[in-house]
């Protein structure tokens, strides 16, 4: 299994602006660059999916597999022979609200889908989490 972390901390929004930021998931196209558009219809609940267009790529369903309101939810995308999640945490801390992503892949192909997908995923996080936090802070 290949897995990769990143983690800010902030005292610019709190956990509810991030919640909501996340569960409004057709208008991510408007702070995340890298989507073209990304579609949901119903809540952002467990079980619930989701269809994402990436710039320059095919569509992809995306299933939310864990929903904790304001705390926590993993998204799970199904590729032929890996699986690739992706975990969004949300801690309050002394220091401010920690905000973690961790990409997983895990299957006989993960490192076909490491490569092609996750990590440029991974490697954008350090810049599209600021970014994040910006657009959150206006909610």
């Amino acid at each position: 299994m290949w897995t990769k972390s990143h983690s800010i901390t902030t005292n610019e929004v709190t956990k509810e602006q991030m919640w909501r930021l996340f569960a409004d998931v057709n208008n991510w196209h408007t702070w995340d660059e890298g989507i073209e558009y990304a579609q949901m219809e119903g809540a952002f609940t467990a079980g619930n999916h989701f269809i994402l267009k990436p710039q320059g790529g095919p569509k992809v369903k995306i299933e939310l597999a864990e929903t904790i309101p304001n705390q926590k939810f993993v998204d799970l995308t199904r590729f032929p022979l890996a699986k690739m999640y992706g975990e969004h945490t949300f801690e309050e801390t002394s220091a401010g609200l920690k905000i973690t992503t961790t990409m997983k892949v895990e299957g006989l192909l993960s490192f076909l889908w490491v490569k092609l997908v996750a990590s440029g995923i991974a490697s954008g996080l350090a810049t599209e989490m600021p970014a994040q936090v910006k657009t959150a802070a206006k909610l």
